[in-house]
């Protein structure tokens, strides 16, 4: 009875996909007209979104409203606007060329810097998977009250199951990440409530950049360093390459710009959460407790001050944003391996190998707090390889042919990447 019930689960879970790749057909051949038909087209940049809200965000935004309260906002608003146009660059280059950026590496630069790349971006991924597996742990552990091992357990099974949806195409895994990070959103929006928030001072900072002192520069550099992420721009490329093939010249242009429009509404989401974590921990411990710098620290502090409801929201969006990133983490994790060697390991066994560096951090009894700070220095150092190869094909006539970024376009890239990696250079030394 079981297996009858998956499978009719799964066939219904393929219609959907069918349906979608169907819709999204009937729209860019002009049968199907109106605001509500960008819904077929939305999903890679909802998926890639979740990198942005990881348990590194928390950890940052946390970090950076307890001791600044507001003034840091003008941070956050900056590095989602980096990682707009990066997304934005991603994705065209997976629509334009049909590869991946992963695949486009391996096609076209020497095989020892391709060895290289794919060393250094395998090794990102897995510290992008501690840090999100870890954060759904210590999630699921404070709000249940488990062992943290046994947090883990739950939250490596919950993400395969969820990673199993792919076996349906494309969009059950889609709807199921949207659902996780709905209920990120729905926590912080609860929590903007109950925090006693003063909204003049979130838009003055907002709009207006300032340093209150050297450590902030720090704590900035954290926010950016944990905002732009490798794996990301490795997975829109893939995401897009694909899912929806335009037959002709004007179709490609009008799904570029769907998929732009798509970027820009599913990273400004996820900004405005980013914000709001920085506005609640501002709101809720700025001016009595700005010592809170960990996410254990942040749940039990908020229990006497907000309540025991409060706390438990937190936890909860946590719980979806460690789930959710470790998930997106595995898929990037695939699409790396295949796109530089060429072919997949299965699913099983990569997150079983993504599992095992978590595991090995408490089983020696390391800081999990101090693992996802070292696991954010690991990202910096891997961050420059995408970042430039993505620069170079997006201005690359013989990749992107009439599509290539213009030289504004590739000046403004880069200036933003030169600002992004110096800021990590920083967050290293």
């Amino acid at each position: 009875m079981d297996d009858r019930v998956r499978a009719t689960s799964l066939a219904n879970s393929g219609v959907r996909t069918a349906r979608t790749a169907l819709a999204a057909r009937e729209v860019l051949e002009g049968r199907r007209r109106g605001a509500l038909n960008l819904l077929p087209f939305a999903g890679p940049a909802v998926v890639v979104s979740v990198a942005y809200m990881d348990p590194g965000n928390f950890a940052t935004n946390i970090q950076a409203g307890a001791r600044y309260g507001y003034a840091l906002l003008w941070v956050v608003l900056l590095a989602n606007l980096v990682a707009m146009l990066f997304q934005v660059m991603s994705a065209k280059l997976g629509i334009v060329t049909g590869r991946n950026l992963a695949q486009l590496c391996r096609e076209r630069f020497p095989q020892p810097v391709v060895l290289v790349m794919w060393g250094a971006s395998e090794i990102a991924a897995m510290a992008t998977d501690l840090a999100e597996f870890l954060g759904g742990a210590i999630g699921l552990a404070l709000l249940f009250h488990l062992p943290l091992l046994a947090g883990m357990v739950i939250t490596g099974l919950v993400t395969f199951g969820i990673l199993l949806f792919e076996r349906a195409g494309f969009r059950p895994l889609e709807l199921a990440i949207c659902a996780l990070v709905s209920t990120i959103g729905l926590c912080y929006l609860v929590e903007l409530f109950i925090a006693p928030v003063v909204w003049p001072a979130v838009l003055r900072h907002t709009l207006s950049p300032g340093l209150p002192d050297k450590d902030a520069l720090t704590i900035s550099v954290g926010i950016v360093g944990a905002t732009v992420m490798p794996h990301t721009l490795f997975l829109h490329s893939g995401l897009t390459q694909d899912r929806v093939l335009a037959r002709n010249e004007s179709e490609r242009r009008k799904l570029l710009k769907l998929s732009n429009i798509e970027v820009i509404v599913a990273l400004s989401i996820a900004g405005v959460i980013n914000m709001a974590m920085v506005i609640m921990a501002a709101s809720a411990f700025h001016l009595g407790h700005p010592e809170v710098a960990e996410i254990q620290e942040a749940y039990r502090t908020l229990v006497p001050l907000l309540g025991a409801g409060a706390a438990s929201i937190f936890l909860l969006s946590l719980v979806a944003s460690g789930v959710s990133s470790s998930v997106v983490g595995t898929m990037a994790g695939q699409m790396i391996m295949q796109g530089f060697v060429g072919f997949r390991s299965p699913l099983w066994l990569r997150r079983a190998v993504t599992m095992l560096p978590a595991f090995a951090v408490v089983a020696l009894g390391v800081d999990a707090t101090r693992a996802l700070i070292l696991s954010q220095v690991v990202l910096s150092l891997a961050l420059p390889f995408p970042m430039a190869a993505l620069l170079w094909f997006s201005r690359c006539d013989a990749v992107m042919g009439s599509y290539k970024n213009c030289a504004s376009m590739t000046i403004i890239a880069t200036v933003a990447a030169l600002a992004v990696l110096s800021f990590n250079v920083v967050l290293i030394l």
